[in-house]
């Protein structure tokens, strides 16, 4: 994965409002969440909620369905798991 996705990745999750919506969304499992709860739990306006949903959207961390008139997100597990494993990757690599 190209640093700059993760550089965007890590950015977004850098916001303490934006990684607050992400570890609930993270919580809600693979089924996700709907918006409105997300919103009743955490109790923020619905316009600065739908701009961090956004802002999450486009850097591929979650996606985003409608069941008839509800709206879900849902994580993008392997883009999460991605964003570990390359914090990961070299992980003590310099050690003897």
């Amino acid at each position: 994965m190209e640093i700059e996705t993760i550089a965007k990745a890590l950015k977004e999750l850098g916001h303490p409002t934006r990684l607050t919506i992400f570890k609930r969304l993270v919580k809600a499992g693979e089924q996700g969440i709907a918006v409105g709860v997300v919103q009743e739990e955490l109790q923020i306006p619905g316009s600065t909620l739908s701009h961090h949903i956004s802002s999450l959207a486009s850097a591929g961390l979650i996606k985003q369905r409608r069941e008839g008139r509800t709206l879900y997100c849902v994580v993008e597990y392997e883009k999460l798991l991605s964003v570990i494993a390359f914090l990961q990757d070299e992980c003590c690599a310099d050690e003897s």
